[in-house]
């Protein structure tokens, strides 16, 4: 924004603060508490018939103003719609003591204003439905006009607020949103499941291959971390008797953030007791053919360059031979060295740390990059699976799969370990990881592995978060996400605005040296 528009909008804003006192002198509140609003304007324009030549009390605010003589147009929207309202000055009806508005004082209205109008549903002479006005009242005074866009992405995350009122399809976006987790919700209910809460902070965390956010419990006096997973809260719950549980609610990780990662996002998290991993896949399956048809009304997208059919059928995908196939490396048998030489020969960008587990799934990485599926990931080795049960017939591959769409895992489930020894040698063996540097292996859980000295049934946990609808949508994660984590910024024209009252906020603080 350039220097005079900065100083353009102090002034515009001057302008109606000034008007704000002169309402004050009419004896009318700038900020109402109570509106008298009828019904949605929505539903006035697409039920007409039974609202033509019916009076009616409807709100929103004013988004256009156009003055010819002694008419006047404006168009109110509300977040079902938008209405022109018509005004004649000669059948306004104005009562300052109840704050509607006469003819004169509608100076005092501007552009973003919410007003309250009363009057009778019908067409103009063009034919567009207004409501011919005879009352309007002032219910929210805005400060500062609405732009006519957002110049940049990142204005747009900052002010959602304003994205929405100037983008009709975002708000149409993130009312999808809310429909696919309802349907979500209701497929899962109907499949015979039940919501539950699980601890946000937590004294151990895991579930999942994640560096966690850490802070401090002061009544315990104990650092927590804020939950990576669900998962062995859910399973404490299997172990309690539940059969069917599942949560939804935000995860944090402490870690990059790119187009398809945020460090707080939801997620749709289930554990289904004398299930396992090929239950949960048919489950999936159906979870995702749900979503596709309730939420877009069809089965076929386009995102990040591919293209898939939900109601395909769906490719089933072996971890290790996938690798042996396309990089000729023996996942259980070659040396660290040989696989080195490998990812360093195709040019691949090491992710984390450099040791054997991260240097194989770099190479599955680059071949799941052109996989469009829908697919199913299985056979991955125990290795790199720690809280997954070995297949029976090959104790070296677990029961786990993941949803591959789009060259990315979309999905994670498995056949849960409910074998404490076997669950305690693992977590050790991820314990050993993260005190040697590797801050996303997992902490030893011992609380959780004492309730599976307790007995839990065979179990089938899966979880799949908000990067679905990114990928559907065909939006980045920040996108997709109403208010995304960024670094506190004060803009240069509130700066100005607060300018007095704020100073010594604004003002960064200078460090006290002590004198010794």
């Amino acid at each position: 924004m350039e220097e005079s528009q900065r100083s353009d909008l102090v002034g515009q804003r001057k302008v109606r603060l000034e008007k704000i006192e002169k309402l004050k002198k009419l004896g009318i509140n700038a900020y109402p508490a109570k509106s008298n609003r009828e019904y949605e304007i929505g539903k006035v324009l697409n039920e007409f018939d039974s609202f033509d030549g019916k009076q009616v009390c409807l709100a929103g605010r004013v988004m256009a103003w156009r003055t010819h003589g002694k008419l006047l147009f404006l168009d109110i929207k509300d977040q079902t719609g938008t209405i022109q309202v018509m005004v004649k000055k000669d059948s306004l009806e104005g009562d300052l003591k109840k704050e509607y508005l006469d003819w004169d004082n509608l100076e005092l209205l501007d552009l973003a204003d919410f007003v309250e109008v009363v009057g009778e549903i019908g067409k103009s002479k063009t034919g567009q439905i207004s409501i011919f006005t005879k009352k309007i009242r002032l219910l929210t005074k805005s400060l500062r006009p609405i732009p006519r866009k957002l110049n940049s992405k990142e204005q747009i995350f900052r002010r959602r607020y304003l994205d929405l009122i100037i983008n009709e399809d975002r708000v149409r976006m993130f009312e999808r949103k809310a429909k696919f987790w309802e349907v979500q919700r209701e497929f899962l209910k109907k499949e015979g499941f039940i919501e539950v809460e699980v601890p946000i902070l937590e004294p151990v965390t895991g579930g999942a291959d994640a560096k966690p956010f850490i802070t401090h419990h002061n009544a315990l006096d104990q650092d927590f971390f804020l939950r990576i997973s669900t998962e062995l809260y859910q399973k404490r719950l299997i172990g309690g008797g539940y059969e069917k549980v599942y949560t939804l609610g935000p995860n944090f990780r402490n870690e990059g953030m790119d187009d398809e990662h945020l460090q707080e996002y939801y997620q749709l998290e289930w554990y289904w007791a004398y299930a396992n991993f090929r239950d949960n896949m048919d489950l999936v399956k159906r979870i995702f053919l749900e979503i596709a048809e309730k939420v877009y009304g069809n089965t076929k997208f386009t995102t990040r360059g591919h293209t898939f059919d939900l109601a395909d059928d769906w490719k089933e995908i072996d971890y290790t031979q996938v690798i042996k196939d396309t990089f000729d490396v023996d996942i259980f048998n070659d040396s660290d060295e040989k696989i080195l030489e490998v990812v360093k020969k195709n040019n691949i960008e090491l992710d984390g740390d450099i040791n054997r587990n991260r240097l194989i799934d770099n190479l599955w990485k680059v071949i799941r990059a052109g996989i469009s599926g829908p697919a199913f990931l299985i056979n991955q080795p125990k290795f790199i699976s720690p809280l997954a049960k070995s297949h029976a017939e090959n104790p070296e591959l677990t029961e786990r799969f993941q949803v591959i769409i789009a060259g990315s895992e979309l999905g994670n489930g498995y056949s849960e370990i409910n074998d404490p020894v076997d669950q305690l040698e693992r977590f050790l063996e991820q314990q050993d990881l993260r005190d040697s540097g590797d801050d996303e292996a997992q902490m030893l859980d011992i609380d959780f592995v004492e309730m599976l000295e307790y007995g839990m049934p065979p179990t089938s946990g899966y979880g799949q978060s908000e990067r679905i609808f990114w990928f559907l949508e065909d939006v980045s994660g920040r996108e997709g996400t109403f208010f995304p984590q960024m670094r506190v910024e004060i803009d240069s024209t509130t700066k100005k605005v607060y300018k007095e009252k704020l100073a010594k906020y604004l003002t960064p603080k200078k460090k006290v040296v002590s004198k010794k």
